[in-house]
């Protein structure tokens, strides 16, 4: 049975709603800021569990940057939901939050969910409004553009304020995950080929990043760890640049700090595969990004919970897979031989 399109009251906003209000103990709730739309006030959602102590390693997740990627927002949220149904009795997930702080961001976007459109209401690409541009050359459009917001991937105007939603998610990222010994970010999305992709940055550069050795070593882990997993795991950069990534800007404001270690990754769903598997579906723009289908739905959200469980046992358990100094160069080499030819 098909989801319908575009509902009155999305109810990914009902069961966040639910969560705010419900007063959950060992669950913070705030409204990092509200946006307008259709004459109404939408709200930015920030969750916050687990001990707040800056000597804690984190992990956040993050939903509803595009507000056409539901999907992206359903999983958040049902991570979200997983955890509180399991906080009063699961025992070994309390001693979990003891040592780690957890952050959860379910839907940044709720302007663009409820129109349906990929950019916020003042027509923004959320994920290309931040201060950073590709001195490569970024693809016409698609790697973000400045001529109008009436055309695709719209960065903003030149010069502008960040879009508040963008700035919620900054203002969030830094005040839990910055400063930390590890912060591990997920950013759920979907609408890029039929695979599920595991983005790491740089997406205004080519050139790897400094936590290039963490990241191969995170990647190994998950290999062992989930051996059947279905993730590509890889840079941005092999697919494409871009001009205005938030995960760049944020991974390089946390880099100029040098007081933690933030690795941001891009859960990226493979939507074109559920096109495959219900051609009827490219017919919609809904179609293209997310299942329509109840039960694909239901399997993709059952698919991506033990990656965000993993992550979140990577994140508490990060003293027992960091890297000593003196290995930091082979894992290097390793990661270079691996994504990025040519470069040593």
């Amino acid at each position: 049975m098909a989801r319908p399109a575009q509902p009155s009251l999305p109810v990914e906003m009902a069961h966040l709603e639910a969560l705010a209000e419900a007063g959950l103990e060992g669950v913070q709730a705030r409204v990092a800021c509200r946006v307008e739309v259709d004459g109404q006030a939408l709200p930015v959602h920030v969750f916050t569990l687990g001990n707040a102590d800056p000597r804690c390693p984190a992990f956040g997740v993050f939903g509803g940057v595009h507000g056409l990627e539901r999907i992206g927002a359903e999983v958040a949220i049902a991570w979200l939901r997983n955890l509180v149904a399991r906080l009063p009795w699961d025992e070994s997930l309390q001693r979990l939050l003891d040592g780690t702080r957890l952050l959860v961001m379910p839907l940044v976007n709720p302007g663009g969910l409820w129109r349906g459109t990929r950019a916020n209401p003042a027509g923004v690409d959320l994920m290309r409004n931040a201060p950073v541009d590709c001195p490569a050359g970024a693809p016409p459009l698609l790697g973000g553009q400045r001529l109008s917001a009436a055309l695709p991937w719209y960065r903003g105007a030149a010069g502008a304020p960040m879009e508040p939603e963008a700035l919620a998610l900054c203002d969030a990222v830094e005040r839990e995950l910055l400063g930390r010994p590890l912060a591990i970010a997920l950013d759920c999305h979907s609408g890029f080929g039929v695979r599920d992709r595991l983005w790491f940055p740089h997406a205004h550069t080519p050139q790897p990043i400094e936590h290039l050795p963490e990241l191969e070593r995170l990647g190994t882990l998950l290999d062992e760890a989930l051996p059947h997993h279905p993730y590509l795991f890889e840079p941005q950069s092999r697919q494409y640049l871009a001009h205005g990534d938030l995960w760049d800007h944020l991974y390089l404001r946390a880099a100029a700090r040098a007081d933690g270690t933030l690795l941001p990754l891009t859960l990226e769903m493979g939507s074109w595969l559920w096109v495959k598997k219900n051609p009827r579906q490219a017919f919609s723009r809904h179609g293209i990004f997310n299942p329509l289908i109840e039960h694909r739905q239901q399997r993709v959200l059952r698919r991506h919970l033990s990656l965000l469980d993993f992550m979140m046992r990577a994140a508490f358990s990060q003293r027992r897979w960091a890297l000593p100094a003196a290995q930091r160069d082979a894992w290097r080499t390793r990661a270079l031989q691996r994504w990025y030819e040519g470069l040593r």
